[in-house]
């Protein structure tokens, strides 16, 4: 499980970021547990952010070292 503040990668669409809570998803009455995390992209040397949603499955702890 990722603890609010640590960084991740998500595997699918390559978003780096930090996590800064957690949600949910429910489809056909199934309840999926979802990481949001805060996504940080440079574009044309403009910073934007945004908060980017997805299962848990699909992100995997992301470190420097």
């Amino acid at each position: 499980m990722f603890t609010i503040g640590d960084y991740v990668l998500n595997q699918q669409t390559g978003h780096l970021g930090k996590v800064i809570g957690y949600g949910y998803l429910i489809n056909r009455n199934i309840q999926t547990v979802t990481l949001k995390v805060l996504v940080a992209e440079s574009a044309n040397s403009q910073k934007r952010e945004f908060v980017f949603e997805d299962k848990v499955s699909a992100w995997v702890h992301w470190s420097t070292a």
